[in-house]
């Protein structure tokens, strides 16, 4: 009898360690744990890992999925999804949580979409970038939650405004030329973030996210960039003007790929607004300056857009089931658009890795560059293209390169250094008296009038 005492305990042991994440609210320690629950169930596919703490000290902790865990491999895209940015829009972050035990039960089940997904790109999930808030949100519950109790950090500021502002740069070198990617950041700019935007940045920095969702609460839409308007503010009137990225194209199919596998978002009709195809430019919809997804596109490689997914910011337990099943299909659909365009090598005559290397696209004003190991991703709708790698002290390359609707083209560059130009020196004229004529003094080139620099 205790023989099979012993056997049904491991069976209940068992049953435990593998039921999923049951639809109820999470909060920060039961997180926690089932982060860490999913990785022991998965635990050569996952990692977690944290990116920094909270005001109030709390881990940032992402869930990465990846057949090899920890190590990026060559031509395999990074993609991300955050959630929970404002503290009291809940369902993302539950979403996410339900997406990490899906992704690792289908993978062990041998789903073959599933197990394709996760090798061939390395995901990561950040289910709560402001845990502080959520805590005081959820502290009042679904029922009595302010409309912007527990939205802000512990230190009272919205994250998704926090971001340094970029755009108006971006604006700037549109009109007046400059850089179109990667802008710089401001010297001084970690005293002007909080601990939660910084963590989340050097994130940024140190992958090379490739396409990114972040998942807000409060409407039903996808937001794509750029989310602040061109158009200034008309003595205190704020108004909506369309502010597409030179990318629009590719953003609106990227919003519209969510909506239209999504359960509703794509009627338009929701939380009683109304969005042709469920889908918005930001900032036609409201200004909001030095918000994330515009960050990711002029800081990074990255290519981010903001799901709003649901009217209430704080749906009841009941609703989380039928909020998981409208928006299970879209975010793995959604994962797969990384594999869309052109990706390669940018490697030296010698076969070695060009970091750094800029990739242009004629008639598209944005690049990218490729990463520390010499990869390079460009998402990019089907179509012809002409594109061209450069770096400093090669000879740029250019390719024509024909998009087709289904895997990305591999493009490789290899780059040959320049060749220095060398002036021919001239003979010295003969005076016809055996001496020679020397020529006038020169002006050092740094001290000639219409050489100098002005600052």
């Amino acid at each position: 009898m205790s023989g099979l005492l012993s056997i049904f305990l491991r069976l209940l042991l068992l049953f435990k360690l593998v039921a999923p994440v049951t639809f109820r609210h999470h909060r920060y320690d039961d997180l926690v744990r089932t982060l860490y629950k999913v990785h022991n169930e998965c635990p050569h596919i996952t990692r977690v890992y944290s990116i920094g703490r909270s005001v109030k000290g709390r881990h940032l902790y992402v869930l990465e999925f990846s057949d090899n865990p920890g190590i990026h491999e060559s031509l395999e895209p990074e993609v991300k999804y955050v959630g929970n940015m404002h503290g009291n829009e809940v369902l993302g972050r539950e979403l996410l949580l339900q997406l990490s035990e899906f992704l690792c039960e289908e993978f062990r089940r041998g789903s073959e979409r599933i197990v394709g997904l996760v090798q061939s790109m390395r995901i990561h999930i950040l289910p709560s970038m402001n845990p502080d808030g959520y805590e005081v949100a959820a502290s009042q519950g679904p029922d009595t939650t302010g409309y912007l109790v527990g939205r802000n950090n512990a230190n009272g500021v919205d994250l998704n405004r926090n971001f340094p502002d970029l755009n108006t740069y971006i604006y700037y070198n549109e009109k007046f030329g400059g850089a179109n990617h990667h802008l710089p950041l401001p010297d001084n700019w970690k005293s002007q973030v909080e601990p939660e935007t910084e963590a989340v940045i050097h994130w940024m920095r140190s992958f090379n996210f490739v396409l990114s969702a972040n998942l807000h609460g409060g409407a039903v839409v996808a937001n794509y960039p750029y989310d602040k308007s061109l158009e200034h503010r008309v003595r205190g009137f704020r108004r909506a003007a369309s502010t597409p990225t030179p990318d629009d194209k590719l953003f609106r199919t990227l919003a519209r790929v969510y909506s239209y596998a999504h359960g509703w978002m794509y009627q338009g009709w929701n939380c009683g607004d109304y969005f042709p195809d469920g889908i918005t430019n930001g900032a036609s919809w409201y200004s909001l300056s030095k918000g994330m997804q515009d960050f990711n596109y002029l800081h990074t490689n990255c290519f981010e857009i903001t799901l709003e997914l649901s009217c209430d910011k704080f749906p009841r337990q009941e609703e989380l089931q039928r909020e998981w099943l409208a928006n299970r299909e879209a975010l793995i659909l959604f994962l797969e658009q990384v594999h869309k365009g052109i990706k390669g090598m940018v490697l030296d005559e010698n076969y070695n890795n060009l970091p750094g290397a800029v990739i242009s696209v004629s008639g598209i004003n944005h690049d990218v560059t490729s990463s520390d190991q010499g990869d390079y991703f460009r998402l990019l709708l089907p179509g012809t293209y002409t594109v061209t790698a450069t770096a400093p002290g090669y000879d740029p390359e250019t390719m024509t390169v024909t998009v087709g609707p289904g895997e990305p083209k591999l493009i490789n560059f290899h780059l040959k250094r320049s060749i220095p130009q060398v002036t021919p020196t001239r003979s010295i004229p003969s005076s016809g008296h055996g001496d020679h004529v020397l020529p006038k003094k020169v002006q050092p080139r740094a001290a000639r009038k219409k050489d100098v620099k002005m600052n």
